[in-house]
C-alpha cells in the first residue's frame, strides 16, 4: 500500500474538500483524485461519497480514517525517536573479560570512553575465555578479552598485550625468600587453582608428567584466591596487573610463564561506528607500554 496514498487519504478526510487538500498537498486535484481512486480500487470500497457538490467520508472511510491516524501518528513518533537516537539515546557496550585483563590500560581506556561520551553505557561480564565466546555467539557480548584462541573459524581475534605470571606466596612460606620461581618449584606445595579463566595455564602444567600438580582448593576471581594465600592456605599464580598490596604475601616472578591477551570478536557481525571507534581505541591502549 503506497504511504503517499494514505497521507493524501488523511489530509482529505479531515478536510472533505478536494480543492482545500489538494492545496495543502501541494498536489494537483486530478493527482488526488486519482491517488484516492487508487486507494478505493485497492481496498475494494468507497471511501467518501459525494454530497452536492461536496464529499463526505462513507462509514468504511471513518472506520478507515481512524486506523490511517493512527498508524500514521505512530510511524511519526517512531521516525522522531530513531532521528533523536543517533544524537541522544545510550551507546551500549557489553565487554567481556577474563580474570585479571580489566586492569590497567584497559580500564583506563573505558574511564576516557565514558568521560569523553556521555552516551556510553558498558555493560561489563568477568568469566572464563569459553563463557564470553559462548556469550559472543548467543549475542550477549560485543567483545571480549580473553586470554586463549580458538580455531572457531566465526571469531577474530586480535592480540593486545602479553602479560607475565606471579606466585603469590604467604609469609614465612619456604618460598617466600625466593627472588624468581620456575614452575616445578611449585609443585611439592599446596596451591590454590581458578575454576575458570586460567584454567589451560594449569591444565598445559599438568599435563607434564614431571611436574605433578598439588591444589588443594579452587576459587573464581584472584581476590578469593588471595584472601586464601593470606590465611596460610596455599600459594597461587596470579597475572602481573592482578597484584595487589596485601600484608603477609610476598609476590615472585614466575620464570618462562607468559600468556597473551586478545580481542575477540564474532566476524561479519555489525557493530555500530561508535563501537568499533572504542574497539579500535582499546586496541591500541592495550598495546602501549605498561
Amino acid at each position: 500500500m503506497n504511504y503517499n496514498y494514505l497521507r493524501y487519504f488523511s489530509v482529505l478526510a479531515q478536510l472533505e474538500h478536494y480543492t482545500l487538500a489538494a492545496a495543502r498537498l501541494e498536489i494537483s486535484q486530478p493527482s488526488l483524485s486519482s491517488a484516492i481512486r487508487s486507494l478505493e480500487d485497492e481496498l475494494g470500497v468507497k471511501l467518501f461519497e459525494k454530497v452536492g457538490r461536496n464529499i463526505r467520508l462513507t462509514e468504511q472511510g471513518r472506520y478507515f480514517q481512524k486506523k490511517v491516524d493512527f498508524a500514521m501518528a505512530e510511524l511519526s513518533s517512531a521516525t522522531e525517536a530513531l532521528v533523536s537516537s543517533r544524537e541522544n539515546a545510550p551507546i551500549v557496550i557489553r565487554v567481556g573479560f577474563v580474570s585479571g585483563s580489566l586492569q590497567g590500560s584497559v580500564a583506563r581506556e573505558l574511564a576516557r570512553s565514558a568521560k569523553s561520551n556521555s552516551r556510553f553505557r558498558f555493560h561489563i561480564t568477568e568469566g572464563s575465555a569459553k563463557d564470553l565466546m559462548d556469550l559472543l555467539h548467543q549475542e550477549k557480548l560485543d567483545i571480549a578479552i580473553v586470554d586463549v584462541t580458538s580455531r572457531d573459524r566465526s571469531l577474530h581475534f586480535r592480540k593486545l598485550r602479553q602479560r607475565d605470571f606471579y606466585v603469590a606466596v604467604p609469609q614465612g612460606h619456604p618460598l617466600s625468600g625466593q627472588q624468581e620461581l620456575r614452575a616445578a618449584d611449585l609443585a611439592p606445595y599446596p596451591q590454590i587453582g581458578f575454576s575458570h579463566s586460567m584454567d589451560h595455564t594449569f591444565e598445559d602444567w599438568a599435563s607434564r608428567p614431571e611436574v605433578p600438580q598439588h591444589f588443594v582448593g579452587q576459587v573464581n576471581t584472584v581476590t578469593g584466591a588471595l584472601d586464601l594465600v593470606q590465611a596460610g592456605f596455599g600459594v597461587t599464580i596470579v597475572p602481573g596487573e592482578c597484584i595487589e598490596a596485601r600484608k603477609g604475601i610476598s609476590y615472585i616472578p614466575l620464570l618462562n610463564r607468559h600468556q597473551a591477551l586478545y580481542l575477540c570478536i564474532v566476524y561479519d557481525r555489525w557493530l555500530d561506528p561508535p563501537v568499533w571507534d572504542f574497539v579500535e581505541r582499546l586496541i591500541k591502549s592495550a598495546r602501549q607500554p605498561q
